[in-house]
């Protein structure tokens, strides 16, 4: 990749950060922090993340309000209310709005600006960071804070251009909204971005025909107005809540059943299976502590839901589509809906099956599949993200010996911990692959990483210490305990975007970390007490001292 000229002075700063989501924000009050002169580059107007840029129809976290926040301020936590028991797009934009705002942030975040490379200088120990705007900044160290859902998989069907009407993809959804009122929309996809526009779109618009290849399992959320009640108690135990948070299995609290689906009796399974169901949310999968991991209690929790599916959807032919048979439940993140199934009971809501007839082309009025034509005035394209590793690859960053990433990524991700990639050091990575992320409550993982780089950057710099770099045999030693960890469980046998099996080419890996947020905090705490083991320290003074 051609290296971007700039007659832009270049700014030394102790630090750059990429991305100005939930993560950016964090790092850059924590480095503030440390007296350290941090710049911060955002592609958006505007701060967020995956809050600033997924504003399709019906969008919300998966994770209740009261955990999907930040613990590390009294101060924000006590004083900030949310609405709904899980919060919807717009107030959590207001929400990381409202911490830039308290936090005095924006004056070191330059939006609009999207980093294009990022070299390391051996001999300097920094990094040159540019931008499609011309900056260039040296910085000691580069800090990706660039998400891990933030790259949009665009399809490629044959004739994109053609189609005449307007075409809309849920991870770039227009900032001023879109109005469907009387429209017929065909809409690309059924995972999660889709299970929850569908309903939504279907209350606006005149016909909506979803096209799915893989049906997903889905819980209904429950949700409705915040409690005060429910507000008050957790505010009253937020450091006891937050702290068990840290030490679960996925940094969300779900009151989990701590026995297998198997010891118990058919009726009794039933009984908790239910209690879940109507409970609404992720605490599904808290039902019993095996469903990850053993075929026969995943095979029951599957079939309950599927006998829900089945309840919930009228025609037996639809419903059938709609109930997923090519994956255990929970091995592709479970969805939460808000009366997805029961949609498909709409006059005006049709689904038509592409897994063994495949979207061969756009048309000028729709699409087409065989000889059927579909026309559609608008089509919206539900068809997820390049995950994990697509932001970063994207990026021209190149290590010692101008290795660059992408290159060294292309047989898979290979990190230490999911926080540094040997080869380039002084470079970090917020939820990078390799460690919790995507299977946690993000905010919780983006907290502990956070911290652990701002308390190496500060062990660093009071031992003068001018690099470190992840040991490439501490790097693969942890690149395969992490597909161990992976491969006891049922996660690999679906393919899902944790695999990168969504993205045509990218090579079948198990990015995300699953041995558990409690047991990786550990592990970080471990290694850092223990002189950064599995890190490589060097300075410039120790170099000179050894000629």
């Amino acid at each position: 990749m051609t290296q971007p000229t700039s007659s832009h002075p270049t700014q030394t700063v102790d630090a750059v950060i990429v991305g100005a989501g939930f993560g950016g924000l964090y790092m850059l009050h924590r480095l503030r922090k440390l007296d350290l002169t941090t710049r911060v580059f955002e592609a958006g107007t505007g701060v967020g993340g995956t809050w600033y840029w997924n504003r399709y129809p019906g969008a919300r976290c998966d994770v209740e309000s009261m955990q999907y926040s930040y613990s590390f301020s009294e101060d924000l936590q006590q004083k900030w209310s949310w609405s709904e028991l899980f919060a919807s797009q717009p107030e959590i934009l207001r929400y990381a709005n409202h911490v830039a705002d308290q936090l005095d942030l924006r004056r070191d975040i330059t939006f609009e600006t999207r980093v294009v490379a990022a070299a390391f200088d051996e001999a300097a120990n920094r990094w040159t960071v540019r931008t499609d705007k011309g900056d260039v900044v040296s910085a000691r160290f580069c800090i990706m804070a660039t998400g891990c859902l933030s790259t949009a998989r665009k399809p490629d069907f044959p004739g994109m251009d053609s189609f005449k009407g307007q075409t809309f993809h849920t991870g770039h959804w227009p900032h001023e909204g879109v109005d469907l009122t009387g429209l017929r929309v065909g809409v690309i996809g059924t995972g999660s971005s889709a299970i929850q526009a569908i309903p939504v779109i279907a209350q606006q618009a005149a016909e909506v025909t979803v096209f799915q290849r893989t049906p997903n399992f889905s819980i209904p959320s429950r949700n409705g107005p915040m409690r005060p009640e429910y507000e008050a108690q957790w505010k009253a135990t937020y450091p006891e809540q937050r702290a068990k948070a840290r030490m679960s299995r996925n940094g969300v609290l779900t009151n989990p059943n701590d026995f297998s689906a198997m010891s118990v009796s058919d009726q009794e399974r039933l009984r908790i299976l239910e209690e879940r169901w109507q409970a609404g949310g992720t605490v599904f999968m808290a039902a019993f502590n095996d469903l990850v991991l053993n075929q026969q209690s995943n095979d029951a929790a599957a079939e309950f839901v599927r006998g829900k599916i089945r309840s919930l959807v009228k025609d037996p032919a639809t419903a059938e589509l709609l109930t997923p048979k090519n994956h255990p439940i929970g091995t592709k993140r479970i969805c939460v809906d808000t009366d997805y199934f029961l949609t498909y009971n709409r006059d005006n809501v049709k689904l038509v099956d592409v897994s063994k007839a495949p979207i061969e082309a756009l048309t000028e009025s729709g699409l087409r599949i065989g000889s059927t034509e579909y026309a559609f005035d608008a089509i919206v394209f539900a068809t997820g993200f390049d995950a994990m590793t697509g932001t970063l690859t994207r990026i021209d960053i190149r290590g010692r010996d101008g290795e660059t990433l992408a290159a060294k990524w292309e047989a898979g991700p290979r990190t230490y911990l999911g926080l540094m990639t040997a080869g380039f050091p002084n470079l970090f990575m917020i939820t990078g692959p390799g460690s919790p992320s995507v299977l946690s409550n993000m905010i919780v993982s983006i907290e502990q990483h956070v911290d652990w780089i701002t308390d190496c950057i500060a062990s660093l710099g009071a031992r003068q210490i001018d690099r470190i770099e992840a040991n490439r045999d501490a790097e693969d030693n942890w690149v395969a305990h992490v597909n161990e960890v992976a491969f006891k469980t049922l996660y690999p046998s679906a393919n899902s975007w944790y695999m990168g099996a969504n993205i045509p080419g990218k090579p079948r890996v198990f990015m995300p970390y699953i041995g558990g947020v409690g047991n990786y905090r550990v592990k970080c705490q471990e290694i850092a007490a223990n002189d950064y083991e599995g890190f490589e320290l060097s300075s410039s003074a120790q170099a000179v001292a050894a000629e």
